[in-house]
């Protein structure tokens, strides 16, 4: 007969992984819970406890009351098995949050840069400062997900180009890991804002939809089967390089480091928020929000901006057909439902596609959401793996 020796360590580290991934998921659970929702027998389902909490990894935390005889034990993942970093990376501010396995946030910190052009030493001093705050050991890290504008190549993890941080080139991911000694992962932080929304926003559940981020910037998340889709060069949805007819094309700019995304010229030139600002002074407001608290008078301003935003989500939709679009950044918060609406009638008559145009729920910092969701995932994969 032929021996499999790994086959009882296999299914152990089955069984270990089953009742975590549910503890994360659902919260605190008596032991015949877990053993009802996984399948596993009662011996078994004690077994697997047993072992997670010799390795530190579960805790009773309560008791259940109900029905006879002693309460049941209540058991939950021990918080502080594993914390993870998320870190939102711009020009002028790096915002960078704790979290517990959980998922729950227990330190926050912004910091300036204040000139200093070296990242590793920037997200160095952002991480330490996080973790002091939270009084969070730094090896007890397990996960560090960095959102950062620009295009990150899937193969080497660098930002491959960024308007805004030019310090930000190829050997930073390796400089980064070497510094932090554990891995660190780069990714584009409108990608991180999609995850936001598809976790707790206006796509939460939702497998099929892009996210259109208007700020200083333009880009665009894209999300097919419930998954990011970056492209083989990671430059999908830089959609603000989309050519528009009477808009200058990026070739015929010199862009160089530092100047402003809505001089990039193509669709950037008209919706980031440097153009959409421009625009609305033409109207004789300050702003986007103005004009909607200003009601039919703002009107026309609205409907500039939705011509405006229609181009680039008609020109998505007709390829992608993706459902939902969820509009974010500084326009499409300021623009709610008023900008919304005129969006998907835009649409409409532009291409036979209409979506589902709706304003990001996410109220915090999506982008730092983001980053504590995808560094989460991996943290957690290295626990259940381990």
């Amino acid at each position: 007969m032929e021996r499999r020796p790994g086959v009882p360590r296999l299914l152990r580290e089955i069984n270990d992984r089953a009742a975590l991934e549910l503890l994360l998921d659902t919260g605190p659970m008596t032991r015949g819970q877990i053993g009802d929702l996984t399948g596993l027998s009662k011996v078994t389902a004690s077994q697997t406890l047993a072992r997670l909490e010799e390795r530190g990894l579960v805790e009773v935390v309560g008791e259940q009351a109900g029905g006879r005889g002693p309460n049941a034990a209540l058991y939950s993942v021990v918080p502080s098995s594993a914390y993870v970093a998320g870190l939102d990376v711009g020009p002028e501010l790096v915002s960078t949050a704790i979290a517990d396995i959980h998922g729950r946030t227990i330190a926050e910190v912004t910091v300036a840069p204040n000139g200093h052009d070296d990242p590793v030493s920037v997200v160095h001093s952002a991480v330490v400062k996080a973790c002091r705050s939270g009084k969070v050991s730094l090896a007890k890290l397990r996960g560090v997900v960095i959102g950062t504008p620009g295009v990150v190549d899937p193969r080497s993890g660098d930002v491959r180009f960024s308007f805004d941080l030019p310090g930000w080139h190829e050997g930073i991911h390796e400089a980064l890991a070497g510094d932090l000694k554990r891995e660190v992962t780069i990714e584009n932080d409108v990608n991180l804002a999609a995850l936001a929304e598809r976790a707790a926003g206006a796509a939460k559940g939702v497998d099929d939809f892009v996210l259109l981020w208007a700020g200083r910037g333009l880009g665009l998340a894209v999300m097919l089967g419930g998954k990011l889709h970056r492209g083989r060069s990671g430059s999908a949805g830089e959609i603000g390089y989309l050519p528009v007819p009477g808009v200058p094309l990026a070739e015929d700019i010199r862009a160089v480091p530092g100047r402003l995304p809505s001089l990039a010229g193509g669709l950037q030139s008209l919706v980031s928020a440097e153009a959409v600002a421009e625009l609305a002074r033409g109207y004789g407001y300050d702003g986007v929000a103005q004009a909607v608290a200003d009601g039919a008078r703002g009107e026309p301003l609205l409907d500039e901006i939705a011509h405006r935003l229609a181009l680039g989500v008609a020109s998505v939709c007709v390829v992608l057909d993706p459902g939902l679009v969820v509009l974010a950044g500084d326009v499409g918060k300021a623009g709610g439902a008023a900008l919304t609406s005129r969006v998907e009638e835009a649409v409409v008559r532009i291409c036979p596609i209409r979506p589902e145009v709706v304003t990001t729920a996410v109220e915090d910092n999506p982008v730092l959401r983001g980053a504590v969701l995808a560094a989460l995932d991996q943290a957690r994969e290295e626990i259940f793996a381990s």
